[in-house]
């Protein structure tokens, strides 16, 4: 059997652990506990550790989803946690004060990561607010120097989030082999 690791991060309520919840083929692990700092007035727990499911690619082949905490103050577990990645999904909010601000930060504090493997962006929470579009994300990433596919994602929708990592696969290999056809198929 062979796996795989791929690595979600992005701000506080991006909806990382949603997004492992709604991929994940067995129920996942999580470290969210009740918010003390200023994260409470955005959404009453917050993960401190890392989330973890496991998505089947194939009869032979899972992909390991990991997802960082979104507290700047729990960034030691940034770097433990891309240990074996072979990409990056970063969730932005597209509510948040600051979206774009926040893709930088991301990409900026990942960016030997990115560099060594792939990166895609899912933007989520589209529906409380159209801008940024998807267009002025893809502007800014090749203004950062990088190139990547970035989606709307609803991250309670496992279509949605299947997408995404697929999308991020098939970055680091056209031709990856995620259901036993060589890319015929996507994720499922």
């Amino acid at each position: 059997m062979t796996n795989y690791k791929v690595l979600f991060t992005g701000p506080v309520g991006a909806g990382k652990t949603t997004a492992i919840a709604s991929l994940s083929d067995r129920p996942p692990v999580s470290t969210d506990t009740i918010a003390t700092d200023g994260t409470k007035h955005r959404k009453p727990k917050t993960t401190v550790a890392m989330d973890y499911g496991v998505m089947r690619l194939s009869v032979e082949d899972q992909l390991h989803l990991y997802g960082t905490p979104g507290q700047e103050r729990f960034d030691f577990m940034w770097e433990i946690l891309q240990e074996g990645a072979l990409g990056l999904a970063i969730l932005i909010d597209n509510a948040a004060p600051a979206p774009i601000d926040d893709l930088t930060s991301f990409v900026e504090a990942y960016r030997p990561l990115i560099e060594r493997t792939a990166l895609a962006v899912g933007v989520t929470r589209t529906d409380l607010r159209a801008v940024p579009t998807l267009g002025e994300y893809v502007d800014h990433l090749a203004r950062l120097g990088l190139h990547g596919p970035v989606f709307t994602v609803d991250a309670r929708q496992r279509s949605d989030v299947a997408r995404l990592v697929e999308a991020l696969l098939f970055s680091l290999d056209p031709g990856l082999d995620v259901d036993g056809t060589r890319a015929e198929a996507g994720v499922r």
